[in-house]
């Protein structure tokens, strides 16, 4: 029963989004250029075997292997404005979110009926509030455990053996280290003159390639890498439209993304992948070269606007998720630092 169940909550998790889920470059060194337009060594082939981790067999945590205290050193000397940048969207009741998907929070105030008080002297009032929902609305954190390839994830580690529906009992969110790094954004509407890309419009590893270039964009081992296509812009002019598609990366800019060593691949989309898909009966190839295939992981709805507005393109990446025991997923609000 627990396999049948985490099969019907995979299946539901690949739906595509409804409306409303719930009423309720030019400068970088030659070295660079030319290890960005290389094949990526890194990467793990599109076909054939995939498992173990070149971080061992029994590695749970994928590329975060690569954020060594001297990587976090590096990227801390980035901060020379102390300007931050808040990366999480605000949640609530009406956030798009996939079916079933939705979130709320409900506020109370315990035993305090009709205006009355906690009884002490000082006439202590409180309120609490209790969530109710799921984990993948908004700004998010995908962990290992949230996408495979048939019932098989990370490392080889099958769904029979580590999916319960009272949670995971490995590759879990609270298992995944603090994410302090080196951050980078690609800012592809600048890089096509637009403001806002268009749903299904695709981004390629030319494409990646050429705006890295033309924006002076190096990317090293251990980075945090994000891309600005405008789309966070709908959450507000139409919340519709962002939940029925989006721009984002191809399968093939998924594998050269995992081909430079970084540690997360974000953008200010709900999915990251572009949606329609290109191929209707091959969907979140994306995802499965990322998490499954190179413990890379997912980083959804950022809010990369100012960012991109300030032309910023390195940064210090904040991020501590929520431990949530047993979560494949975390409604999370990074921090980028200049």
């Amino acid at each position: 029963m627990r396999t049948s169940m985490a099969m019907v909550a995979a299946t539901l998790a690949l739906l595509p989004f409804a409306a409303q889920a719930h009423s309720p470059g030019e400068h970088a060194s030659v070295q660079v250029a030319q290890a960005q337009t290389a094949a990526p060594p890194a990467a793990a082939a599109a076909g054939g075997a995939w498992f173990p981790s070149k971080y061992g067999p029994n590695d749970t945590i994928g590329a975060m292997n690569l954020l060594t205290p001297q990587k976090v050193l590096e990227a801390v000397k980035l901060v020379t404005q102390g300007r931050v940048y808040a990366l999480g969207v605000p949640v609530g009741r009406d956030t798009p979110a996939y079916p079933p998907r939705f979130a709320t929070v409900t506020v109370m105030m315990p035993d305090q009926f009709a205006g009355s008080i906690v009884p002490s002297e000082n006439k202590v009032s409180y309120a609490d509030d209790m969530f109710t929902g799921w984990l993948g609305v908004g700004s998010q954190l995908d962990s290992f455990a949230h996408l495979g390839i048939d019932n098989t994830f990370y490392n080889g580690n099958k769904a029979a053996d580590f999916m319960h529906t009272t949670g995971v009992t490995k590759l879990g969110i609270e298992a995944i280290p603090p994410m302090v790094s080196r951050g980078v954004l690609v800012d592809m509407a600048r890089a096509r003159n637009k403001p806002v890309l268009e749903e299904g419009e695709i981004i390629t590893a030319d494409d990646l390639r050429k705006a890295m270039q033309e924006q002076g964009v190096e990317v090293r081992q251990g980075d945090v890498f994000l891309i600005h296509t405008g789309w966070v812009t709908m959450l507000e002019r139409d919340p519709a439209r962002f939940g029925k598609g989006e721009p984002g990366i191809d399968v093939g800019a998924a594998e050269f993304l995992a081909g430079l060593g970084v540690v997360a691949v974000g953008a200010d989309t709900w999915g990251v992948e572009a949606v329609p898909f290109k191929n209707p009966n091959r969907v979140w190839e994306g995802h499965q070269v990322l998490l499954a295939k190179n413990g890379i992981h997912i980083l959804e709805v950022m809010d990369t606007r100012a960012l991109a507005r300030d032309q910023a393109k390195e940064f210090l990446f904040v991020l501590g998720q929520p431990r949530l025991k047993g979560a494949v997923q975390a409604i999370i609000n990074p921090i980028a630092i200049r």
